[in-house]
Parts: structure tokens; C-alpha cells; sequence
């Protein structure tokens, strides 16, 4: 950072769309193999509860991309980082 840019006032919240996304993604591989696997061993309940929450990580999956879309439309050439 130099000197010309403005430092973030300490009290400024930061957005988390980055790393909610890796996490999202995350539970989306997680939860689709653990659904795989739940149904190859004959355990259905636990294989329907794995793909539900495999598709409500992939509708989090969605709601984030357009907020990622949105920021980068009303900051454009703005990088944030993951954790950021």
C-alpha cells in the first residue's frame, strides 16, 4: 500500500463473499461424495440428506457469484483477496 491510496478505517467491515465461497464449494464436494458413497452402501436417508445439502451448497454457490458480480460491478478494477 502506498501512500496515495486510503487505508480501510479500522471499524470497516470486510466482505467474506471469497472465502464463502470456498467454503460453499468445499461442502459441495464433500456433501456430493459423502451422497455417493451413502447410496453405494445402501443407506438411503443418509445419501438424501448428503444430496440436499449438496444442492442448498449449490444454490449458496449461485447467491454468491451474483454478490461477486455485483461488487465488481460497483468497484471495478478493485482485487479483494480471500479472506477479505
Amino acid at each position: 500500500m502506498t501512500r496515495s491510496q486510503p487505508r480501510r478505517r479500522v471499524n470497516a467491515a470486510y466482505s467474506a463473499l471469497n472465502l464463502r465461497l470456498a467454503l460453499a464449494l468445499f461442502g459441495l464436494v464433500v456433501m456430493a461424495v459423502l451422497a455417493v458413497f451413502a447410496f453405494a452402501a445402501d443407506v438411503i436417508w443418509l445419501g438424501v440428506v448428503c444430496a440436499i445439502l449438496a444442492a442448498v451448497a449449490v444454490v449458496d454457490l449461485v447467491v454468491i457469484q451474483r454478490r461477486r458480480a455485483a461488487r465488481h460491478r460497483e468497484e471495478p478494477g478493485v482485487r479483494h483477496s480471500l479472506f477479505e
